[in-house]
């Protein structure tokens, strides 16, 4: 796992430019996020009492706010724009994927340059089907959890019987969502190596659970920074919070990159086995 680890971080060096260029790519979507929930919220949050609000006027609030969103029309367009960009992003992001994973095959084969743009041009319509495949797959499940969660949080008497009866259906769902998604990756890795869909795909079952333990500890220490660094912008104030907090968006681009990047050369280098 160290060697993987390892060549995970040289391969992830050598795309440098394009951590770069996906830090500001998700800085771009983090901002018009941002100003895209601004938008609603804000006129609703101008109308909350200002001056030592009484429990009546909050409830007063509450109810106003309530009737806006769900018995007019206001946030209607809000909603059509919202599953706008979610098309969007389920478009780009198999495009992206395709050109990074390509990219990371090419650096496996031949320790050559960054070949992004090749990959997207000759990979993106079998990742894009893998894509898609893996959120429906992942989306599937809650078709039938929704419902079941939402009647156990009406009925729950108690945040402790709340919390027995729903974090197995949460957990269920998270370990159903990991699955899919590694599957998914080694299926994607095979799509830009060649055409070797089935065989990556049986080389991740057969050694799920090094490929699971890998992901696991790569994803924690990428959660570990992103907490380390939300202490100190909380701790921190002005210009300083500022920075650690658009520093801790590239950290967590990198930590992206470096993922995948020890991910495929742990799948590649089965193939080669």
């Amino acid at each position: 796992m160290k060697t993987t680890i390892a060549q995970g971080w040289k391969m992830t060096r050598r795309h440098l430019t394009l951590v770069l260029a996906l830090f500001v790519y998700r800085l771009g979507w983090g901002i018009f996020l941002y100003r895209f929930i601004d938008d609603i919220i804000s006129p609703l949050l101008r109308r909350y009492p200002s001056s030592a609000p009484t429990d009546y006027a909050v409830q007063v609030f509450l109810t106003e706010a309530q009737f806006q969103l769900f018995k007019t029309n206001l946030i209607t367009p809000y909603v059509w724009m919202l599953a706008a960009l979610f098309a969007f992003r389920m478009l780009l992001t198999p495009f992206i994927h395709s050109g990074l994973l390509y990219s990371l095959h090419q650096q496996f084969e031949h320790s050559a340059n960054t070949h992004f743009r090749e990959g997207m041009r000759k990979c993106w319509k079998p990742v894009t089907l893998i894509y898609w495949l893996e959120m429906a797959l992942i989306a599937v499940p809650v078709w039938w959890l929704a419902p079941r969660a939402m009647q156990i949080i009406l009925t729950s008497p108690s945040f402790a019987q709340l919390a027995a009866k729903l974090l197995p259906i949460i957990l269920g769902w998270a370990v159903w969502a990991v699955a899919i998604h590694l599957l998914s990756l080694s299926m994607q890795l095979g799509a830009v190596s060649g055409g070797r869909i089935w065989s990556t795909l049986w080389q991740a079952i057969i050694k799920f659970l090094p490929f699971l333990l890998l992901s696991l500890v790569l994803w924690i220490i990428t959660f570990a920074i992103a907490a380390l660094f939300s202490v100190f912008s909380l701790l921190g104030a002005g210009f300083l919070a500022i920075l650690l907090h658009q520093g801790s968006h590239l950290i967590s681009t990198w930590m992206k990159v470096w993922t995948l990047s020890a991910q495929s050369h742990y799948i590649f280098s089965q193939g080669q086995g």
